[in-house]
């Protein structure tokens, strides 16, 4: 069993969805994926003990996914860059990370995305979908451009990217949401 990209991507939709029930077809629709896509990616997630089962209902596993996404994302999902571009701000300069940081001249870094908004730096999502998939999930962006900062940024914007995603992962659902 080998991990993909996406497998992140959906663990993180899951966790922007909050409480709320999913199913593999409203993941799919809502990610950009063919459902048999978003179920691999679970199966996966299950697998490598970044998701868990109780009952007939799945969940990331806060702790192991909190690890993961710190420690060993930005080795697995290097990011390739390319030249400028239309597209999405993403890592520092993308919400909540732009907030922390002082406009500077070099470009800043965008998924490419011929309806985005903002000319840049070319940083390649985690999946090809990711920007469609922002466009309706303001929580999932923000989860995306704090991993982005994990994968790709300097130190700096790796700290405050990683202390605000532990927060968020938190919150996600408290202390009880670790594996049992």
């Amino acid at each position: 069993m080998v991990l993909k990209p996406q497998d992140v991507l959906v663990l993180l939709k899951i966790v922007s969805l909050g409480k709320q029930d999913w199913s593999y077809n409203k993941l799919a629709i809502d990610l950009g994926m063919s459902p048999s896509e978003v179920h691999g990616a679970v199966k996966r997630a299950l697998s490598a003990n970044l998701a868990y089962r109780i009952n007939d209902r799945i969940k990331p596993n806060i702790s192991n996914l909190n690890e993961f996404l710190i420690h060993g994302l930005k080795y697995v999902y290097v990011p390739e860059r390319g030249g400028m571009t239309r597209g999405v701000p993403t890592s520092y300069a993308g919400s909540p990370l732009n907030a922390s940081f002082a406009q500077s001249s070099e470009p800043p870094p965008v998924w490419p995305d011929p309806d985005g908004n903002v000319r840049g730096e070319a940083f390649s999502p985690l999946y090809q979908s990711v920007p469609k998939a922002v466009r309706k999930d303001n929580q999932l962006y923000e989860l995306l451009v704090l991993v982005d900062a994990i994968r790709g940024g300097r130190t700096r914007e790796r700290e405050i990217a990683i202390k605000e995603l532990k927060n968020r992962l938190k919150r996600y659902g408290g202390s009880n949401e670790s594996k049992p």
